[in-house]
């Protein structure tokens, strides 16, 4: 298989993508839809206030903020912000005004709680 690249992706060029329903208020675009033992790699949407409950990460977990701000139990990330959340971690996610985000993650998170 080779490579997969996505020129001007980082620049505004998420916005032609097109998505479909991940969660509750959450859209995603798949660049890469691994399995539950592989690796997935995707554009998320998440419309304003909209949040993923508690969960504990299996693999790491790795988010380049694009566009708005996600929060969490430890801050807010602005656009431009790279959060990494390494096995074991633990929080919930969510969004005020709305945010999109590169995501990638190891294995799938395991949810914990209700929706913050």
């Amino acid at each position: 298989m080779p490579n997969l690249s996505f020129v001007g992706l980082l620049d505004d060029g998420w916005r032609d993508l097109v998505f479909e329903p991940f969660r509750d208020g959450i859209s995603v675009h798949w660049l890469l839809k691994g399995g539950r033992v592989e690796p997935s790699v995707a554009i998320l949407s998440y419309r304003p206030g909209a949040g993923v409950p508690r969960h504990r990460h299996a693999g790491l977990e790795t988010i380049v903020v694009l566009d708005g701000t996600q929060s969490d139990e430890n801050g807010d990330y602005p656009a431009g912000s790279v959060v990494l959340n390494p096995v074991g971690t633990e929080h919930s996610v969510w969004t005020k005004d709305g945010c999109v985000v590169l995501i990638q993650w190891d294995l799938p998170v395991i949810i914990l709680g209700g929706a913050k």
